[in-house]
């Protein structure tokens, strides 16, 4: 059954390919134009199409397209998740998976950050990259803005540093080492076309035994919130709780360690937010 619905596909590739201007996809403006956007010979070179092919799409009379060819289009017409599905959903295809874990943190999002002065904060996409993040928690956790982005990992960050690791009670260590590989084998089922995913699982397992026994035990869970006991090299022991709360959009969850008003580990953290990420530690000549 046939379940293309070819007046809607056209009208929707017609609307998307005039929103994306040369320029966007690395093209040069050219002569003038007669329509804003790309022309449809354009698409059909990015997408690695017959013009033929991509013209009788938009003007309803082409065949269902495979889900590669989708694939392509979505690309060369620079769509966004929602519009991907909606381009599927028009040839009565269901859309798969996304692509892969979006980067980009919503402005909203950032503001909350900015908002939490007391409380450390950071923003982490499903692989477990920090994103973004408050002063606070730079000061609690590492200075993530001195670290090249592709360190900015927090499970990378744990099986390769020992420093990050020390910050873990033993109890927490294995439970967070644990949970966070069981959440890392479910994001890659989640997006098994991303290469990022794919690019940290294999440097994992060449770097860490303890991970590669962990993976191979297939084990799968999603991330929760919990208490962590963490280890400041300037201010201690603190006992806090750690809040995970998920931003669907993009698969991304905003973490919050929080502490109970009058406790010791709360006014660690008043003092924390002092220091700053200054090392106190004294080094001895």
């Amino acid at each position: 059954m046939d379940r293309i619905n070819r007046a809607e596909l056209a009208a929707f590739l017609r609307s998307r390919r005039e929103l994306v201007l040369p320029s966007d996809v690395g093209l040069e403006g050219g002569e003038r134009r007669r329509t804003p956007g790309l022309r449809r010979e354009e698409v059909a070179r990015l997408a690695g199409m017959s013009v033929d092919y991509y013209a009788r799409l938009e003007q309803a009379r082409g065949p269902r397209p495979s889900r590669q060819m989708l694939g392509a289009i979505a690309r060369a017409l620079r769509l966004s998740d929602d519009e991907r599905s909606h381009l599927y959903y028009l040839t009565g295809e269901p859309p798969g998976p996304a692509p892969g874990p979006s980067q980009e943190v919503r402005p909203g999002v950032l503001h909350l950050l900015d908002r939490l002065h007391d409380t450390p904060a950071l923003v982490a996409d499903a692989k477990y990259d920090v994103l973004a993040w408050n002063p606070l928690a730079a000061a609690l956790l590492t200075d993530f803005s001195a670290l090249p982005p592709g360190e900015r990992n927090l499970i990378w960050r744990y099986f390769t540093d020992p420093q990050a690791r020390a910050r873990h009670d033993p109890e927490g260590a294995w439970r967070f080492a644990r949970e966070s590989v069981a959440d890392l084998r479910a994001a890659s089922a989640r997006y098994p076309d991303d290469s990022g995913i794919r690019r940290l699982v294999e440097r994992l397992l060449a770097s860490s035994p303890e991970f590669a026994e962990l993976w191979a035990g297939h084990d799968v869970t999603v991330r929760r919130s919990a208490r962590k006991r963490i280890n400041h090299p300037a201010v201690g022991r603190l006992e806090l709780d750690c809040e995970t709360l998920h931003v669907p959009e993009g698969d991304q969850w905003v973490v919050l360690y929080t502490a109970a008003p009058g406790t010791p580990s709360y006014e660690a953290l008043r003092l924390l937010k002092v220091i700053g990420t200054q090392d106190l530690r004294v080094t001895r000549p």
